[in-house]
């Protein structure tokens, strides 16, 4: 079975990312809040200072284990996600199993109406089955502070309505990638994930990718136009478009291996350079017609 994210939007910045995750922006009405679990003191995991991380910066397959049958990582990735360490901070992305849960929140569920800065935003991921169909569903990048430990994790339904619910990322293996040859110069559409940033912006995926004499570059399109400039590989490249969403192309080294971006975005008050990974996942790749 193959786990693989066409968007992202993440909660923090990460290293690198992984094919088996990517992105999308949720909508969410204020709601009722209700609890399959009894809640305790009121606390907001997200506000405190994570913890150093006891593994080195890198990427890694970890295990999603929760209390529920209903929330849980998606068969596709074999109950497991991408746990990437940055700076000693540890963030782990799982794709779920549908787009029924609409946000997340680090912490008991009777806190998240009042910290609602701390939801986190879901990306849409498309995982592949082993009978080869595939299907758009929704992934979280969540802050973890200590490996095979329980937390607190509240889910936001489709409903409207907050549930309590214990989890843990266990089990943490360094993250081996099979490099994917080059396709033959040509035309593609690829599907693509963006992880890192607040969890706001996305791009448009399938993105065109073309090759040319072995080398590949794709065609990225930003969700707002408010990207002056993308850095890829120590380059700077400049948008192709003047109208519309931000519009860049850009190198790409290879397929299913994250890819590190900066994307300069001009929408605060002050221009800000903003980390990102793209990852291009080479079982999605059609030729252009």
């Amino acid at each position: 079975m193959r786990c693989k994210q066409m968007l992202s939007l993440s909660v923090v910045t990460v290293l690198l990312a992984a094919s088996l995750a990517g992105c999308g922006t949720s909508s969410t009405a204020p709601s009722a809040v209700s609890s399959e679990a009894p809640s305790s003191a009121a606390s907001s995991a997200a506000s405190e200072v994570t913890e150093t991380a006891a593994l080195p910066d890198g990427v890694y397959t970890a295990e999603f284990d929760t209390d529920s049958g209903m929330f849980h990582a998606n068969e596709a990735c074999d109950g497991k996600g991408t746990l990437t360490v940055k700076d000693g901070k540890m963030t782990f992305h799982v794709s779920l199993v549908s787009k029924k849960i609409v946000n997340l929140y680090p912490g008991l569920a009777a806190d998240a109406e009042a910290h609602k800065t701390d939801w986190l935003l879901p990306t849409t991921d498309t995982v592949t089955y082993s009978d080869g169909t595939s299907e758009e569903v929704y992934g979280y990048d969540i802050p973890v502070t200590a490996l095979d430990e329980d937390f607190s994790l509240a889910i936001l339904g489709s409903k409207g309505t907050w549930y309590d619910h214990t989890v843990s990322v266990r089990n943490a293996q360094p993250k081996t990638e099979e490099v994917s040859e080059t396709p033959a110069d040509g035309e593609y559409t690829v599907s693509v994930a963006l992880e890192g940033g607040s969890g706001r912006a996305t791009v448009e995926s399938p993105a065109a990718l073309t090759v040319a004499d072995g080398k590949m570059t794709a065609t990225i399109v930003w969700s707002s136009p408010n990207y002056d400039y993308m850095i890829v590989d120590s380059e700077k490249y400049l948008p192709t478009n003047t109208e519309g969403n931000s519009t860049f192309e850009i190198p790409v080294a290879a397929l299913d291996t994250p890819l590190d971006v900066v994307g300069d975005t001009v929408a605060m008050s002050t221009p800000h350079e903003i980390e990102y990974t793209l990852t291009f996942a080479s079982a999605s790749l059609i030729e252009a017609k």
